[in-house]
């Protein structure tokens, strides 16, 4: 699975690496015994489109001053994080053997740590992505480099007071260099989001906090790809909301909040890989 991105990769090569993401995120989780398929496999699509058609980095030179950035602010989704930073070649097959386990010399916890190769910080205690890379998009600007700052938040993430004071510092410095993608799954740890704190009109404030919205099928791959190559607004941070399916490609898991953080049985797992497969 160890690769490279993909030269001007098309929407049936990109699909076909979101199915494979998919995959390589379930083995992982199953392997493990834990871990946290639903908003796993929701964001393949996007991790796909950002890692093998978008960002600019070199996986061989992961701290590289000219990279785009990626910050996975819903830090509990390492499956999909670790299987994309692997096919990227910024971990081996090898390296992903030690998910979850004891003294990993990658560092391959639940939660990114900024010692993996690809993980700029520590995400995990939700709310605080947008934050952070909101003052990495600032330091571009104070350090002369034009890279983007790509953040991906969960849609029960967005009930947190600390991004809409994220959302208001950006607009307020005009940072345009940073786009937010929301994996609008709609379903939380324990419940569907709308029945928690309703996040709709998703869009209107969004709007009102002065962003450059745009809403989107998070799971058709001509959208995500047509709103990644917009140009930048000339003031406005970007924000995308992805409408998606929490366990995308899995039927029992679509939809279901008891598949936020839990590990499939084997006979479930042979039936989710038959099902992403077909």
């Amino acid at each position: 699975m160890n690769g490279t991105k993909v030269d001007n990769p098309d929407v049936g090569e990109l699909t076909a690496i979101a199915r494979e993401l998919r995959k390589k995120s379930l083995e992982l989780i199953f392997r493990a015994g834990s871990g946290h398929p639903g908003g796993s496999l929701s964001s393949a699509d996007l991790m796909a489109a950002l890692f093998f058609a978008v960002m600019k980095y070199d996986s061989k030179d992961p701290r590289s001053p000219g990279r785009d950035r990626f910050i996975l602010s819903k830090g509990h989704c390492t499956p999909i994080l670790y299987s994309t930073l692997a096919r990227a070649g910024f971990l081996s097959d090898e390296d992903l053997l030690q998910y979850r386990q004891i003294n990993s010399e990658k560092f391959l916890s639940g939660h990114p740590h900024p010692k993996t190769p690809g993980v700029e910080i520590a995400t995990g205690s939700l709310g605080q992505g947008l934050s952070v890379g909101h003052g990495i998009a600032l330091a571009a600007r104070l350090d002369g480099l034009p890279y983007r700052v790509f953040v991906l938040l969960g849609d029960g993430e967005i009930q947190e007071g600390q991004v809409w004071e994220a959302a208001m510092s950006a607009q307020k410095f005009k940072s345009n260099n940073l786009i937010a993608i929301i994996d609008n799954n709609k379903v939380a740890q324990d419940n569907l989001t709308k029945d928690l704190k309703d996040l709709e009109p998703l869009e209107d404030k969004w709007i009102a906090f002065g962003w450059d919205v745009h809403r989107i099928d998070g799971h058709n791959m001509d959208q995500i790809l047509e709103v990644l190559d917009k140009p930048l607004h000339p003031e406005k941070p970007r924000v995308i909301i992805a409408d998606t399916i929490k366990g995308k490609g899995v039927s029992f898991m679509e939809g279901e909040p008891g598949w936020h953080g839990k590990a499939p049985s084997e006979d479930l797992y042979k039936q989710a890989m038959e099902e992403l497969e077909a």
